[in-house]
């Protein structure tokens, strides 16, 4: 068994969870033989673009932080260290641990980045994954997701800290347990298993009771215990936290994780594809998840390449609404601020305004007489400046009332997360240690490749339809009620897509779930926001869950999206909080 735990879920994550990590392990309360943790969200590496620009180099500067406070302790306690926090620089990140202590052996794994790659590329071959489209100018960077080989040899080479660049997030608990367990290119299932915990445990207190849908039941999730996975040498694996530490890990916990982004049964990795539709959960014991059944098929022929893309200039403002007569205030407001703007409203690409309504009839305090006003756009550079001068001319001329919840500011340049595929067999790993550089080629794909199927389209309209039971249970008593009274979802993002999970709390639920869980009545429990969207919907038994992935509901991305949720996050609480006609029987 080796025992992987998680201090990162993305870049600004928890900083002192490596301390809280390797105390717990000092103290006896959880075993650890590796740390490790995911810094690089699909957009980070752009930001680490900017960061290096600024001469802050291109890591995850928080990682080091953390290694200058634990690293000492992890080597004296044999704990070993693996993050793909070196970014677009992983040899000058490793260089930074290394110069913490001498006794660090420090590896650096790089060739993911294919920036040049995708520049000189024709424009047939940087067909967008979803939509197709040629990749519409020369990127900032473009980075290839990696698998975990290069992290398997270098652990064999003898060091006791890896740091990578862009790798799949699953890659860095992959790869130490491969090489804990002696594991090859074919030991499918075992490769599959380790996958499925390492993107339970990639994002961090997610995994234990983090953003969890029935967070009310759970004790201490005001601060969160961090996860750990201990792989044994099938692929098979316990999730757990340390002894007293918040929140929990059930059954339920990381079934939540689980579902989160993903598309579908196939989870496609360049080490394996991973049958998430394979997977059981069982509860050990408290705080003891066993995930057993996992079964692996051969890695695709192509491997996803991260493309951050310039996209223009993006700036926001919200103004806040008090009291009497809030949608003539918003008039108001937009009316002069369009005419504060060379150009009004069409001097903008797109505008996107809001008016979120949390004001009260009769209100006995402040909070409960006001609303906001967002008003958000893309342009060009001086237009996103414009906009905020105009608002700040208004201040004193517009509507009654006029505040703003923070001062405006000159606007932000926006960026495009661009996937496209290239051959797996072209992108070797490179592994550097000590003064030697070596390659390490990429496992022989099976040849397959290519998204999930049942894309489906959205004819009509969304709201002609509502969730019934299926009709050999058309004789039961229902009571209209928020569907999060009897499932709990988890959602989010992945490029312009958003994905949907939810899970059923008995089998009986879910067999209600399941049945009525198609494109017509998915479509309108979506809600008239993903009307004209593309659904890929799937169902994993097993874990009593049912998912969607609505294609195209965050445009071009999280970084070129205007919308009031950008990531999808709040996707699944919006869902659990439709109202649908659900079975008596079931709610009691």
């Amino acid at each position: 068994m080796i025992a992987i735990a998680n201090i990162s879920g993305f870049y600004g994550d928890r900083l002192a969870a490596a301390r809280e990590i390797v105390d717990a392990h000092l103290a006896g309360f959880v075993h650890v033989d590796v740390l490790t943790g995911d810094w690089l969200a699909e957009l980070t590496m752009g930001l680490l673009a900017k960061q290096r620009e600024r001469g802050k180099g291109g890591w995850a500067t928080t990682f080091v932080r953390q290694m200058q406070d634990v690293l000492a302790d992890c080597l004296d306690a044999g704990i070993l260290v693996v993050a793909n926090a070196g970014g677009l620089d992983p040899a000058g990140c490793a260089a930074e641990i290394a110069a913490i202590d001498d006794r660090a052996r420090v590896a650096w794994v790089g060739g993911d980045d294919v920036t040049d790659v995708v520049a000189g590329l024709p424009a047939e071959q940087t067909a967008h994954l979803e939509t197709g489209e040629p990749i519409p100018e020369k990127p900032v960077v473009a980075n290839a997701y990696l698998g975990c080989r290069g992290i398997v040899s270098a652990l064999e080479a003898g060091a006791n800290v890896v740091v990578t660049g862009r790798v799949t997030d699953a890659a860095v608990v992959v790869g130490p347990a491969a090489w804990r367990h002696g594991w090859g290119p074919d030991d499918l299932d075992a490769l599959a298993g380790a996958v499925v915990a390492g993107h339970v445990i990639e994002c961090g207190a997610q995994a234990t009771g983090g953003n969890f849908s029935f967070a009310g039941e759970l004790a201490g999730t005001e601060h969160v215990g961090l996860p750990v996975a201990e792989i044994e040498a099938d692929g098979s694996a316990v999730i757990t936290k340390a002894a007293g530490t918040g929140g929990a890990v059930t059954v339920e916990t990381v079934t939540a994780q689980l579902l989160y982004e993903v598309d579908g049964p196939r989870y496609l990795t360049p080490d394996v594809v991973a049958r998430l539709d394979t997977v059981t959960l069982a509860q050990e014991a408290p705080d003891r998840v066993r995930m057993a059944g996992t079964r692996g098929e051969a890695p695709p022929a192509t491997v996803k390449v991260g493309a951050v893309v310039p996209a223009g200039w993006h700036n926001e403002m919200t103004f806040v609404l008090t009291g009497l007569d809030v949608e003539a205030k918003a008039e108001h407001a937009l009316a002069a601020l369009w005419a504060g703007v060379p150009g009004g409203r069409e001097a903008f690409e797109r505008v996107e305004t809001r008016l979120l309504r949390a004001d009260r009839e009769d209100p006995a305090r402040m909070t409960e007489a006001v609303s906001l006003l967002t008003v958000a756009v893309a342009g060009s550079r001086d237009a996103c400046a414009r906009l905020s001068r105009a608002a700040v001319e208004t201040a004193l001329s517009g509507y009654p009332g006029f505040f703003a919840t923070t001062p405006p500011g000159p606007g932000s340049a926006a960026s495009v997360f661009w996937p496209i595929l290239l051959p797996a067999a072209d992108l070797p790993q490179l592994v550097g240690l000590d003064d030697r550089t070596w390659t390490v080629p990429a496992p022989a794909p099976s040849g397959s490749e290519g998204l999930p199927e049942c894309v489906t389209g959205s004819e009509g309209d969304p709201r002609s339809a509502t969730p019934r039971t299926t009709t050999t249970r058309t004789t039961r008593t229902t009571t209209r009620a928020p569907l999060g009274r009897l499932v709990g979802a988890r959602s989010g993002d992945k490029g312009g897509n958003a994905t949907l999970g939810l899970w059923a709390r008995d089998d009986e639920a879910y067999a209600w779930l399941a049945s009525w869980w198609d494109d017509e009545h998915v479509a309108w429990l979506l809600g008239e926001d993903a009307a004209g969207c593309g659904r890929r919907l799937w169902a994993f038994p097993a874990l009593r869950a049912v998912g969607v992935t609505v294609v195209g509901l965050l445009g071009r991305g999280v970084a070129d999206n205007l919308a009031l949720d950008p990531q999808a996050k709040g996707l699944g609480e919006f869902v659990r909080a439709r109202h649908v006609d659900i079975p008596e029987e079931l709610l009691q």
